[in-house]
């Protein structure tokens, strides 16, 4: 597999595709794409990279794996492609964006009009097995995405990073929070929401207050 990733990518990361452990992994994915049914598809895999260019990254939400379902990957966290099923997690998403901003729930799951508009939807693993959540943690990808959030900690400033639930806290710990907005909550998935630590947190009315006051465009979710 060829590392097809957006030029702005490319050049901050060229020094993380050299590493011994990124051709390790890139191998075990070949194998893996050649053996198993794997989501997303080949050309996802760097689908948050290429809809969010580094130059315009305001916001980055961190998922965990992959959907491993049939059809439900499309390489941005959270997001399916159209006419997929909302997954659990989505619909709380959508639900918390319906009382916090007032945005009617939508019909398509496809988040690549958050990409577009500078959120990056980093999952920390890139690519999973059909059906077998995890099945490809601890491969490299979490290394990869450890220095891609350590990269935007560095050479930019004034993120917003929305951290959600205690996989994507842990991430956070490569975060400069005196550079950076970081907001943190429960998980979306209804474990963790049904508990009371999701809903209510107005993660994007403050995401856009953050924005307007700097004099950014704010997100239209």
């Amino acid at each position: 597999m060829q590392v097809n990733i957006a030029e702005s990518w490319k050049h901050i990361l060229h020094e993380e595709f050299e590493k011994p452990y990124f051709s390790e992994l890139l191998n075990f994915i070949n194998e893996e794409y050649q053996n198993y049914t794997c989501y997303p598809k080949g050309n996802d895999i760097f689908a948050a990279f290429d809809y969010c260019d580094f130059n315009d990254i305001k916001v980055v939400i961190i998922g965990q794996d992959p959907y491993h379902g049939v059809g439900q990957a499309n390489g941005l966290c959270f997001s399916v492609h159209d006419g997929i099923a909302h997954p659990p997690s989505l619909i709380n998403i959508f639900k918390e964006i319906e009382t916090d901003v007032n945005i009617p729930y939508p019909k398509s799951g496809d988040l690549s009009r958050w990409a577009k508009q500078g959120v990056l939807l980093l999952n920390a693993t890139l690519t999973v097995r059909a059906h077998e959540a995890g099945s490809h943690q601890k491969k490299g990808w979490e290394e990869f995405t450890d220095a891609v959030i350590s990269k935007i900690s560095e050479e930019c400033s004034d993120v917003i990073f929305l951290l959600w639930g205690g996989f994507a806290k842990k991430k956070g710990k490569k975060i400069d929070k005196k550079k950076h907005h970081v907001l943190e909550s429960g998980h979306p998935s209804p474990l963790s929401a049904n508990r009371g630590y999701w809903f209510g947190n107005k993660h994007f009315s403050q995401t856009n207050t953050i924005l307007k006051e700097k004099g950014l465009s704010m997100i239209d979710w």
